[in-house]
């Protein structure tokens, strides 16, 4: 009699389902809603933003987070939860005078924790500086950043800001043809937030801020 085999005993394993991976929120200002800055030879803002905005998202893709690309008044951003959610604006197309270069940041004080606010916008400060050579320019920061009807949408624990990437007239160069650095800038400070990377500290915030 030869010896008999037991068959193989079928276990059946639950389908393995992929988490999702973490989300990012990257708002392109005034998308779905006005053109923003017009410049005179035609020129927009929101051209320009949305452009900025793309390469951002694309940039966060290849580091394996979920974007949502978003309109500026888009109903996904009721409630909207995230690791962190940034607006992306860029300042005016008119000549003001020498010092109006630059770009500004404001993250939103709704959020219950502070200190999440304050790391979110030194994030983004450092890193775009490093990024792309643009000063810091807090002194032009207006209470509508900080009042950003955005901030005022979101799920509350959801970290977000606002960068005035530049202005359209004396930054346009870099703004346009080289929206690459400014999309690295932006990228990079997100991910200096999200990885809790170091950062020398929080930057003073202009006198007219809340």
């Amino acid at each position: 009699m030869g010896l008999q085999t037991n068959p193989t005993p079928q276990t059946n394993y639950p389908t393995i389902t992929p988490s999702l991976r973490p989300r990012i929120g990257i708002v392109a200002g005034h998308s779905g809603n006005d053109s923003g800055a017009v410049c005179s030879d035609g020129l927009t803002e929101v051209e320009v933003n949305l452009k900025i905005a793309a390469m951002v998202q694309q940039i966060l893709i290849n580091e394996g987070f979920s974007v949502d690309l978003l309109q500026e008044k888009d109903p996904r951003l009721f409630e909207y939860t995230g690791l962190v959610l940034v607006s992306i604006h860029n300042d005016s197309c008119e000549y003001i005078n020498d010092q109006a270069t630059g770009f500004k940041v404001a993250a939103s004080n709704v959020n219950p924790v502070a200190t999440r606010a304050d790391r979110l916008e030194a994030c983004m400060i450092e890193r775009y500086r490093a990024a792309t050579g643009l000063t810091y320019r807090p002194s032009s920061i207006t209470p509508d950043m900080f009042e950003y009807h955005v901030f005022n949408e979101i799920y509350n624990q959801t970290p977000a800001a606002i960068i005035e990437t530049g202005f359209l007239n004396l930054d346009r160069q870099i703004l346009t043809e080289h929206t690459d650095l400014v999309a690295k800038g932006v990228a990079d400070g997100i991910l200096c937030f999200v990885r809790n990377e170091s950062v020398t500290g929080k930057q003073p915030k202009p006198t007219n801020a809340p």
